[in-house]
């Protein structure tokens, strides 16, 4: 009995139990300094499925043996095109929300089939290839940004007229449509049953594909390439559609990132979204060579949870805040773990 309880332990992993008792540590001080309780699980599961798809983006990147995708704000940037659009076309609802899901698709489809085409030729410097790709469409976007033709008073800038503003609100057309989709409201408890089960049904879809022929293949490919070539997979095709797929889900997560936070954020607020992504899946189990659906899932919820709580016990305790520094610490520390790790996890 020692012995299998000591093996669940040594499966969870130390960086999972360590965060797992530091989420629960925060909460018992909540409680004792009176703090509500269901208000902080209701955020926390809130912020998880506003993050979940950019986490989920992770997994067929791994999968498909690039890496963790460095080049998050890649696919955020499409995302970011469907939004703008929609918000121009002045669409109102779920029409705005699924004009702009369906624009992210599209471009992110276009742009992750080029990307992946630029990490087959860089085979073993994906992560860092793909962070600077991120940077820089991030700062040429910006050009774009200030330069587009877009001509909706509620976004460009009052001086002048011509040029996006950094942050404008979406709250009159899509925002928070998935949010208060099916929201449930017992005991103290909002819980957003929509948003969560889009997330949920994005975990499945992406649970069903890693199934098929063409996912086992991407696996393999990622896993072993030479083993792939000798069965007849397509090693670079295969790692054209972890990109792809990958470039598509950070496209879809910021869509539904921006409609939960009720704002558009453009310019630099893309730049450095792909970390707290990464931290998130690796707390959740993942490794730089291995990932799944489930990781994605517990590491978003350890992950927000943790962040979510924090800032509230923090004030109570020191009179500061402190969240900014807990995700920094976090994110990092979680990266640099998982980065110095061997192949099989040591």
């Amino acid at each position: 009995m020692l012995a299998r309880a000591a093996l669940s332990l040594r499966s969870l992993g130390a960086a999972r139990l360590v965060i797992a008792g530091f989420l629960l540590l925060i909460f018992i001080l909540a409680g004792i300094k009176g703090l509500p309780i269901p208000m902080l699980i209701s955020n926390s599961l809130t912020r998880a499925g506003m993050n979940g798809l950019l986490v989920l983006a992770m997994v067929p990147s791994i999968q498909a043996g690039l890496g963790m995708n460095f080049g998050l704000p890649v696919g955020v940037i499409c995302g970011l095109l469907g939004l703008v659009l929609a918000f121009e076309w002045n669409l109102i609802g779920f029409a705005g929300f699924f004009v702009a899901l369906f624009i992210g698709c599209v471009v992110g489809t276009v742009v992750g089939y080029v990307y992946g085409n630029l990490l087959n030729r860089v085979k073993g410097q994906e992560m860092m290839v793909g962070t600077y790709a991120g940077f820089s469409i991030v700062a040429g976007m910006c050009m774009f940004w200030v330069m587009a033709p877009f001509h909706n008073p509620k976004m460009i800038f009052v001086v002048g007229g011509q040029g996006l503003r950094v942050t404008f609100a979406i709250d009159e057309n899509f925002g928070h449509v998935l949010d208060n989709l099916f929201r449930l409201k017992a005991g103290g408890f909002e819980i957003p049953l929509g948003l969560l089960g889009f997330f949920a049904m994005a975990c499945l879809l992406m649970w069903v594909f890693l199934r098929t022929p063409r996912g086992i293949a991407m696996r393999v490919a990622g896993s072993n390439p030479a083993f792939a070539a000798a069965c007849g997979i397509d090693v670079d095709k295969a790692r054209l559609m972890g990109s792809i797929l990958s470039t598509v889900l950070g496209a879809a997560g910021i869509v539904v990132y921006a409609q939960s936070l009720g704002f558009i954020q453009l310019y630099t607020a893309p730049l450095m979204m792909a970390f707290p992504a990464v931290a998130s899946v690796l707390i959740g189990g993942a490794s730089t060579q291995y990932a799944t659906v489930l990781h994605a899932v517990v590491g978003v919820l350890l992950f927000q949870a943790l962040l979510t709580t924090s800032l509230p016990v923090a004030q109570t305790l020191i009179q500061g805040d402190m969240s900014e520094v807990a995700r920094i610490i976090i994110s990092n520390g979680m990266i640099l773990y998982a980065l110095t790790r061997g192949r099989n996890g040591s």
